[in-house]
């Protein structure tokens, strides 16, 4: 019989094992790099709502510039009916005459086109309508007639006035899909940009 045999088997203490075996290692359900991936999330987020912005204004015909479009040819036929009575020279008040029925006739062709996208040319934004005020330009108007020059300052007033306006035709011109607001925004700005060349060029002295 060996001896060796007979001696008893070693007893481990459970204390030791737990000491000794390798410590599984938990994993965290937030990355260490939180703040980077918030982040990204974060810019992801914006693109995206930069991108759907852009596309529902493409889709829209730019309705902030259409509707400052509207505010800006009402505005414009104030100053011309207020001019009526204070144009001297008779080539520019023949000019004045044009441009107030080509203004009549414009905001009245655009309203059935801008009530398609929820523009009531008669409830227009206030921030809009102040934004296209003419109270500047009547009053530098006032304060030419008061000088007597008003013809000179009326025509410059103008020329700056529907070189502005057809600008901004150009821009939702290019910004829309809508082919009934293409086709009026064509049509209005080659019948205003010869006009506008015609205050432009107007001599106080003829």
């Amino acid at each position: 019989m060996n001896p060796d045999n007979d001696q008893p088997a070693p007893v481990m203490n459970s204390d030791y094992l737990n000491q000794i075996a390798p410590k599984p290692q938990k994993k965290s359900l937030i990355p260490k790099n939180k703040p980077v991936v918030v982040g990204i999330i974060a810019i992801g987020f914006l693109v995206l709502i930069t991108i759907v912005g852009l596309l529902a204004s493409l889709a829209s015909g730019n309705i902030g510039d259409t509707e400052r479009l509207v505010a800006r040819l009402q505005a414009t036929q104030d100053i011309v009916n207020s001019a009526k009575t204070n144009v001297n020279n008779h080539q520019l008040r023949a000019l004045n005459s044009s441009l107030d029925i080509f203004l009549t006739n414009t905001l009245r062709d655009a309203t059935p086109i801008l009530a398609k996208k929820n523009i009531k040319i008669d409830n227009l934004s206030k921030t809009v309508v102040n934004a296209e005020s003419d109270a500047k330009i009547l009053a530098t108007l006032e304060d030419a007639r008061l000088n007597a020059v008003y013809d000179r300052i009326y025509a410059s007033e103008m020329a700056t006035q529907l070189e502005n306006t057809t600008i901004l035709m150009k821009k939702i011109f290019n910004s829309t899909n809508d082919k009934s607001l293409k086709s009026f925004l064509s049509n209005a700005y080659l019948t205003l940009k010869p006009t506008q060349k015609q205050y432009a060029d107007y001599n106080a002295s003829d």
